[in-house]
């Protein structure tokens, strides 16, 4: 795809570089939907929730709101070719709105730095546990000494800090190289590599006896099994797991080009996604039953109850240091794009070049991720909101996790819903999404009725939870 000089109407299309193909910006948008929410939370929300059932509502939730603000977020993008804060301003200029709309990208750009400092911090978890699953830490392991290995990562700072630096550093390296030589070079090597360790981990688990029972867990629903606060939940993830609010979608948007279809493309990656989050079940939870261990294990179920059943598995070794690669890719790939939209503002504010801006930014996410780092340890008494109940007990990074996914990111896609679906020109959006009429017609009123409605649900919800 190459470059173009200009573009009637809506869209600044001057020296920015563009995505080569479709396939890029799907591969690289699924690396940024794909994540720990994936291959860690989602099996275990599914465990808590009652499985098949859970499924079938977590797909209708992807359909009524992922979907349609992805298809938004990636509009505002393309049509802006800035930054996400100026995109959103220019996009509102041009349909008389007011420019305070750009509230939501400021919102969101927000989110994703926050959330990308403790984010790191996960994805060194990650990294530490391929070589402790290499070395065969958890052969012959019982829940005491796995257990005890966590504890012992978690309480030690400079074990935290050391794999913080390098994941940050990691995630650096690539969003300095740019658009084709970083983000696309990285997604499409990563995203492959990612399918190909999954479908090895499905492999690997039908020998497992149990992979029959996984199925039927996964597909099977038992709506008896599905409460109310389950259903939100699904609502809830179905949002995050898409990487929305976070305006990344429109970072990644602005070097789309006009010959691509931004609707055909939300679906295709929205599909690739739900694809991932799906096959990572089927590839956790034939262990987890042929090792009778909870499905609802909580966070835990990836760094303390799977290991224990690699570590009295046939080839556990190998097949656990696969899967935890398997997890750094999809962690790696989440924090590449969290970096994006943060850094593309930078180098187009200030007098700092790609590389420049990417470490600025990238340092100042690693030093806040340190807070993190010591509320597990060093700080863990520090809960500086205990005063109010709601967040009594909650550490440093409680709180971080807290305010952006239950506050931050709902706001700013309820915002981002709300001006695409009321402000901006009915006819600007029929031509740009390159939808049919009826397809068309559909996502209008999802986006102006359902999907704000069900945004504001899950809003109200978590901050009752």
């Amino acid at each position: 795809m190459s470059q173009s000089n200009s573009v009637s109407g809506n869209g600044d299309y001057t020296a920015r570089g563009l995505w080569s193909s479709r396939l890029a910006f799907i591969l690289a948008a699924t690396g940024s939907a794909v994540g720990l929410g994936n291959v860690w939370k989602f099996p275990y929300v599914t465990g808590e929730n009652g499985g098949g059932a859970f499924v079938m509502v977590y797909l209708l939730c992807i359909a009524i709101i992922g979907i349609p603000i992805m298809m938004a977020e990636v509009f505002i993008g393309r049509n802006g070719r800035h930054n996400p804060i100026t995109s959103f301003r220019l996009v509102a200029e041009r349909n008389l709105a007011s420019p305070l709309w750009r509230i939501s990208a400021i919102v969101g750009m927000l989110a994703a730095f926050i959330i990308l400092s403790f984010y790191s911090v996960i994805g060194g978890w990650a990294a530490s546990y391929i070589g402790h699953a290499a070395a065969g830490d958890f052969t012959g392991g019982t829940a005491e000494s796995i257990g005890d290995l966590f504890g012992g990562l978690l309480g030690s700072p400079v074990q935290l800090l050391i794999w913080h630096t390098v994941f940050m550093a990691l995630v650096v390296l690539v969003v300095s190289r740019g658009l084709k030589g970083g983000l696309e070079r990285a997604a499409t090597i990563l995203m492959p590599a990612l399918f190909i360790l999954l479908l090895v981990a499905v492999g690997y688990a039908t020998t497992t006896g149990h992979f029959g029972e996984a199925v039927s867990f996964l597909f099977s629903p038992n709506f008896g099994a599905l409460t109310v606060s389950g259903v939100l939940v699904a609502l809830g993830h179905a949002f995050f797991t898409l990487s929305l609010g976070m305006a990344i979608m429109m970072a990644y948007g602005s070097y789309l080009g006009r010959d691509v279809s931004i609707g055909r493309t939300a679906i295709s990656v929205a599909v690739m996604d739900t694809g991932v989050a799906l096959l990572a079940g089927l590839a956790i939870f034939p262990v987890v039953f042929a090792n009778n261990l909870e499905a609802g294990a909580g966070p835990g179920l990836i760094f303390q109850t799977l290991p224990l059943a690699f570590g009295n598995m046939p080839f556990g070794s190998l097949f656990g240091a696969l899967f935890f690669v398997l997890l750094l890719f999809a962690a790696w790939t989440s924090g590449i794009s969290l970096l994006e939209p943060v850094v593309e503002w930078v180098e187009e504010k200030t007098s700092l070049a790609r590389t420049g801006s990417a470490i600025l930014v990238g340092v100042l996410c690693w030093a806040l991720g340190i807070a993190s780092i010591l509320s597990l340890n060093v700080w863990s008494d520090v809960t500086p909101l205990a005063m109010f109940d709601r967040f009594e007990g909650k550490t440093i990074f409680d709180l971080l996790d807290y305010v952006t996914a239950n506050i931050m990111l709902p706001l700013s896609g309820l915002l981002t819903a709300l001006f695409v679906g009321w402000f901006v020109a009915r006819e600007s959006l029929k031509s740009d999404l390159a939808l049919t009429g009826s397809a068309f017609g559909l996502w209008y009123n999802l986006i102006r009725f359902v999907t704000p409605i069900a945004v504001v649900i899950v809003f109200i919800y978590n901050l009752m939870a």
